[in-house]
């Protein structure tokens, strides 16, 4: 026996809402239906315990969610019905949380409510771009064909973010291998260095003074810098939420130097691209389509200019005109392909051949990049390495100086 919360309608039209004890979610509502109550919402109610604070941290993976929905597009075409669909999908999930939303899923849907309506009480499995497709490909009676689409628009999405955090893991390493070189020889070496300069006397040179200082304040006030780094990371993380913020950050990554600026606007133009392509080919309606892009589009300044073009199609305008007002977010090529795919009536067909193209630039300039990036960090290793070799060597170079 589980305890499940309800709400539900009398025939006056007023709010029922409590608790009861039954085996499931069926059971609940045909008592409610006995009542004479209209069933609006039933929810299991579980107990908090160490393990559904541990689940909060458990994902689900984009490829695993990705073959859940090819498998479920499969099953349907197929023939089989949608509540059989969903009980062999939860038994062939491996990842704990899939399954566990995939059976909350199948027994909203037994209850009598609409894939789509059940898929969106886990938006953190299914996002809105998910559960917008689906309601789509349900209205239209193409529910299996859009689960493809769906199905495409994940792997897509989840190709162009494994290709940049590939990207990553290279100068990662470096600059974590730069930091641990740093951190001991300033750690370990400076003080085995600083006992010899006392046996010098005299003056020490400014930079030996400053790699000293550094040494000092390392070993001996190390709790200020992981405080600071901790403050400075949660402060960071504060404004970057805040409206104001995140657009001044969003803003600011587009004009990165090192054509940082210009691959992180081209990560963004492919998934904007990709994702209002899969909208209205799934035949979400343009409105919501517009909203959901830009919401989803990963950049602020982006997001603001679908606003824009919102504001025109709602009085009966384009939605070229609008970014054309926008080179900062919209290069020509978009607002010129967009303008096509509107006169022509095949905007989503025009969209994918821009995602397709600005996902071939992003894999081009991430090579360019890297390239560029690899001899800077060598650089920038041997640097901070020469820097306190110098600072050490510099005392013992002035002594040898007064021996002669």
């Amino acid at each position: 026996m589980a305890t499940y919360a309800f709400k539900a309608l009398d025939f006056s039209g007023i709010s029922q809402v409590g608790e009861l004890e039954a085996d499931n979610k069926q059971v609940v509502a045909a008592q409610l239906r006995s009542k004479g109550l209209v069933v609006v919402d039933i929810e299991e109610q579980k107990p908090t315990d160490v393990g559904d604070l541990l689940e909060r941290f458990k994902r689900v993976k984009a490829t695993e969610l990705t073959v859940a929905t090819r498998q479920l597009s499969t099953m349907i075409s197929s023939g089989m019905s949608l509540l059989r669909s969903l009980y062999v999908l939860e038994d062939q999930a491996e990842n704990d949380k899939l399954r566990d939303t995939l059976i909350a899923v199948r027994k909203d849907v037994e209850a009598g409510i609409s894939l789509s309506d059940a898929l969106a009480k886990h938006p953190k499995v299914f996002n809105e771009l998910y559960v917008s497709m689906v309601r789509a490909g349900e209205t239209g009676g193409v529910l299996e064909a859009t689960l493809l689409r769906v199905a495409d628009q994940l792997e897509k999405d989840d190709a162009l973010r494994r290709q940049v955090r590939g990207a990553m893991v290279y100068p990662a390493l470096i600059s974590s291998f730069a930091f641990l070189v740093l951190l001991a020889l300033i750690t370990f070496l400076v003080p085995v260095f600083e006992k010899v300069f006392k046996d010098f006397g005299g003056e020490l040179p400014t930079m030996t003074k400053f790699t000293v200082a550094l040494s000092h304040a390392v070993t001996g006030r190390w709790y200020l810098f992981i405080l600071g780094g901790i403050g400075f990371v949660f402060a960071f993380r504060y404004w970057k939420r805040s409206e104001r913020g995140r657009l001044q950050w969003d803003s600011f990554k587009l004009r990165m130097p090192m054509k940082l600026g210009t691959l992180i606007q081209k990560i963004a133009l492919a998934r904007f691209s990709r994702t209002f392509s899969a909208l209205v080919s799934a035949g979400v309606p343009m409105l919501q389509a517009i909203q959901i892009t830009g919401r989803t589009s990963g950049n602020k300044v982006i997001e603001n200019s679908m606003d824009a073009v919102l504001a025109s199609v709602k009085k009966g305008g384009t939605i070229a005109q609008p970014m054309r007002e926008e080179p900062r977010a919209f290069p020509a090529m978009v607002v010129h392909m967009v303008a096509v795919g509107e006169e022509s009536g095949s905007l989503d067909k025009m969209l994918a051949k821009v995602a397709d193209f600005y996902e071939d630039q992003v894999a081009a300039a991430i090579k360019a990049l890297m390239s560029l990036l690899e001899p800077i960090l060598i650089i920038a290793v041997g640097a901070i390495v020469g820097f306190i070799v110098i600072a050490m060597y510099l005392p013992m170079f002035q002594v040898y100086d007064q021996i002669k």
